[in-house]
């Protein structure tokens, strides 16, 4: 008997300490790409809009009536700085001159202090959508 509760202690002081429940998970380093491809698709496509555009900013540097002077300030816009692409929108009875497609607001801002030197009459900051095309490695995360 002496024999029987002394097993009897030992087994259940060996069950109790080795047989404590315990999960061990082995995580697939691919995992933590894919989850950075996935977050980095999801940042693209938040800013892309419905007619294909992406959510960006330009800058405005005519508001007028006159339509001869919305084309002239384009034109001029294209002579001075060939790298910014000019838009001539018309929302009645303004046309607006718009200039550049920037997706940051910093790239735009560093953008309107080059441009407010050649038109003092204010150059501003606005939201629109933008023409963008991704760098090679955003493009391969929309395949």
């Amino acid at each position: 008997m002496k024999h029987l509760s002394f097993l009897l202690v030992f087994v259940f002081s060996f069950l109790s300490h080795y047989g404590q429940d315990s999960i061990v998970v082995h995580k697939d380093a691919r995992l933590d790409i894919l989850s950075a491809k996935q977050a980095a698709v999801n940042k693209l496509t938040s800013k892309l809009t419905n007619g294909g555009m992406y959510r960006g900013y330009r800058l405005q540097i005519m508001n007028t009536r006159s339509r001869e002077q919305a084309f002239q300030a384009k034109a001029d816009v294209f002579s001075r700085f060939p790298e910014y692409k000019a838009y001539l929108t018309f929302q009645s009875p303004y046309f607006k001159v718009r200039v550049g497609d920037f997706m940051d607001k910093s790239d735009a801002e560093a953008a309107r202090k080059t441009l407010s030197r050649y038109y003092p009459q204010g150059v501003y900051v606005v939201e629109d959508a933008v023409e963008y095309t991704p760098p090679a490695e955003d493009a391969d995360l929309s395949e």
